[in-house]
């Protein structure tokens, strides 16, 4: 497993002219507002609190870059479906993120998180199919283990498979930022040999 050194926030952005070069593999995490992008990020990279983490729903409402030793980017993109915002709020993050997704062409892989709790939701579905039409590998993590007993594991990956269609369950990674199981796996995907 890659031990990573030197994590740093490298970039805060709205704007394609705000980005970062594009001289280094980017990997974006994509997930609804609350679903734990930043925990898990602050997880990768063995710190508590180098990606902000919020009990309120929407507040990354911006790209955020974060440098991993100049071999990597991980790209905390804005969260999505939150409610309570306004539909011209909501349609400028949907802005945002598909300016990113559709421009940056060192984006090495896009990585759809979700809550292994709850059963993916229609804009989950949306953004999932975007990924693979993309022609990204369709990776899943479903955050928040540690919050279902174990017995009831398999039942709520099934609920995830069936709704997003995925093919290869290899692709879906339960994850908790607690115990940090399935953290290489993770790693992996992330540190795959183009970046050894």
């Amino acid at each position: 497993m890659y031990k990573i050194k030197n994590p740093t926030l490298e970039k805060i952005a709205v704007e394609v002219k705000q980005y970062p070069d594009s001289n280094i593999d980017e990997v974006a995490m994509a997930g609804r507002s609350n679903v734990g992008k930043s925990s898990l990020i602050n997880s990768i990279v063995n710190r508590r609190a180098l990606a902000r983490t919020s009990s309120k729903p929407g507040k990354t409402r911006t790209l955020n870059f974060y440098n991993i030793d100049d071999k990597l980017r991980l790209v905390d993109l804005p969260g999505y479906g939150y409610a309570s915002v306004s539909h011209s709020e909501r349609d400028k993050w949907a802005q945002t993120i598909n300016r990113y997704l559709t421009s940056r062409e060192n984006l090495r892989e896009v990585i759809l998180l979700v809550d292994i709790r709850h059963e993916p939701t229609n804009d989950d579905l949306e953004m999932y199919q975007w990924i693979l039409d993309a022609g990204f590998s369709g990776y899943v993590v479903a955050t928040k283990m540690d919050k279902i007993g174990k017995s009831r594991l398999q039942q709520h990956l099934k609920v995830i498979t069936q709704k997003l269609g995925i093919k290869d369950r290899d692709l879906l990674i339960p994850y908790s930022t607690q115990t940090k199981q399935n953290i290489e796996k993770i790693s992996y995907i992330l540190f795959n040999e183009k970046n050894e």
